[in-house]
């Protein structure tokens, strides 16, 4: 793949600019060889699926947003922001940027891209009637406008050196000015759609007019399987080539079969979220009794097969640069629990658990919860609803509910949609003015050290305060047929966060045309 532009962070903090790098390439076994057809296999369908990136929320939409669309700004393997539909962005202090766009990209359509899409696209997250899933970080943008074809410039309510990486969420995908209707995307992504059908079936073919360097594959096909054993037999079977959301205990089976399995350490995590706004959750002690109930180990090794890494209840994974490693790490503590569950006053009651297999692994963690709980005297039902409707119906309305919150490119994002007092996802209701001016400040601050401290600061915040319980963080496992090349681990998520289509191309030719 050709070398591509990189926005390092580091690079704004004088604030002239953004400084571009180059990035290398991972080396590769075999020569990537263009055409063929990928057919894939996501773990969750659902007849709410959208084209639209303003409203994306699920795996499956996430793949077809980067599929038909770009960003200003895409991120890479680690998370950094790179270029995309922008070729430049400046800010002096952190609050106006001004973005220039590449010239001659053209949307599906054949019409250019201008800085009017750009101000369109943005400003529409701002309309509550879009239903918008980044509607809270929009109402950032207190101005977006066009300055000349090329040139937009957003004025933020606030500071915020991780705009960049803001930008790079793929829900802020460009779409044309004045689209109202989704059922056929228009963007400027490498490939087009050539059939969706919701829950069903996504095909996309190859963008001969693609900007950037054109895909190797000459069409991809997209369904759901949500049953894990349909799923994985469907790879085995050559029915499908590479399929998301393996099942840790068929790791083995399928390397024995010739199966390639791609591990990913990624910021995702499975949370228990106990609602400081209602019955339980109102008592302190009741809320660390749950933690210290939480066996982080033994759900490591028996819900994982030790394919991830234990958490602290605090959303920053240990490969971040800014991990709060001298954070003591809460343990498993039965009698602990226990002290604190029968001084709440409901030890002796049956408290309800909410979960899916929407929430990755949330089943089983449950299990593991409600049996520790059985040899204190706590006794727990387990409530499990279906996939379908569980992030609409039950999530974050439940006493004790069950979330699975994909990594964030920053840590003042991740703080931002998920713990601020003000997010409308804050799971668990938490509100602390203390970590809300600590998130202002690191937003704004220019020296790195003192961002790092804020941040651990806030992680400790969060992990004594919040409802939210993080018991580990995962690893994202794929699973491909030997013929599919090109796929690489990364810290965006699973397919190499969604984006596998760019960068993967099939040996010898082997996929099946449409």
């Amino acid at each position: 793949m050709q070398a591509a532009s990189v926005l390092h962070r580091r690079s704004v903090l004088k604030g002239a600019g953004l400084l571009v790098a180059g990035m290398t390439s991972q080396s590769v076994k075999a020569a990537p060889v263009s055409g063929g057809h990928l057919k894939v296999a996501g773990a969750v369908g659902s007849a709410s699926e959208t084209l639209d990136p303003a409203r994306q929320s699920m795996a499956t939409d996430y793949i077809r947003g980067h599929l038909f669309y770009d960003g200003l700004i895409s991120l890479d393997d680690r998370l950094n922001p790179h270029f995309a539909l922008a070729e430049a962005l400046d800010s002096n202090d952190f609050l106006t940027w001004q973005i220039r766009l590449r010239r001659n990209v053209q949307f599906h359509d054949g019409t250019a891209l201008t800085a009017d899409d750009v101000v369109f696209s943005l400003r529409r997250h701002q309309d509550p009637g879009v239903g918008s899933q980044q509607y809270a970080l929009a109402r950032t943008m207190q101005s977006v406008r066009a300055v000349s074809p090329v040139l937009v410039e957003i004025v933020l309510d606030a500071p915020n050196s991780d705009f960049p990486a803001i930008l790079g969420i793929s829900n802020f995908a460009i779409v044309k000015a004045g689209t109202t209707d989704f059922k056929v995307p228009n963007g400027t992504g490498p490939f087009r759609c050539q059939e969706f059908t919701p829950g069903i079936r996504t095909v996309a073919v190859r963008n001969s007019e693609f900007w950037g360097e054109r895909p190797y594959l000459e069409s991809v096909e997209l369904i759901a399987i949500p049953d894990e054993m349909a799923r994985h037999n469907a790879l085995m079977s050559g029915d499908v080539d590479l399929i998301a959301t393996v099942n840790p205990r068929l790791v083995q089976m399928l390397k024995q079969g010739g199966f390639g399995i791609v591990e990913s350490p990624v910021g995702t995590y499975t949370d228990l979220s106990i609602r400081l706004d209602q019955r339980y959750g109102r008592s302190p002690d009741f809320v660390e009794g749950i933690k210290f109930l939480l066996n982080r180990e033994q759900i490591r090794h028996s819900v994982f097969l030790g394919f991830s890494r234990v958490g602290n209840d605090q959303p920053i994974p240990p490969e971040s640069p800014y991990f709060n490693h001298q954070l003591p790490q809460r343990s498993y503590d039965p009698d602990k629990a226990q002290f604190l569950l029968k001084r709440s006053g409901f030890l002796g009651e049956t408290i309800p658990l909410v979960c899916s297999p929407a929430a990755l692994a949330s089943v089983d963690i449950a299990v593991v919860l409600q049996y520790a709980a059985s040899q204190i005297g706590q006794k727990m039902a387990v409530h499990r609803v279906p996939a379908d409707g569980y992030w609409t119906q039950y999530w974050m309305k439940a006493p004790l509910g069950f979330g699975n919150i994909n990594p964030r490119p920053a840590p003042s994002l991740t703080f931002e949609l998920g713990f601020a007092s003000t997010s409308p996802w804050n799971e668990s209701r938490w509100r602390n003015s203390h970590f809300d001016s600590l998130l202002r400040d690191a937003k704004s601050t220019r020296d790195n050290s003192r961002k790092r401290q804020l941040y651990w600061d806030m992680q400790e915040l969060v992990s004594s305060g919040s409802g939210v319980c993080i018991p580990n963080f995962t690893n994202s496992l794929d699973a491909y047929a030997p013929h599919v090349c090109g796929l690489r681990p990364s810290q965006a998520g699973q397919l190499m966060g969604y984006d596998f289509a760019r960068s993967v191309w099939l040996n010898e030719n082997r996929g099946k045309k449409v």
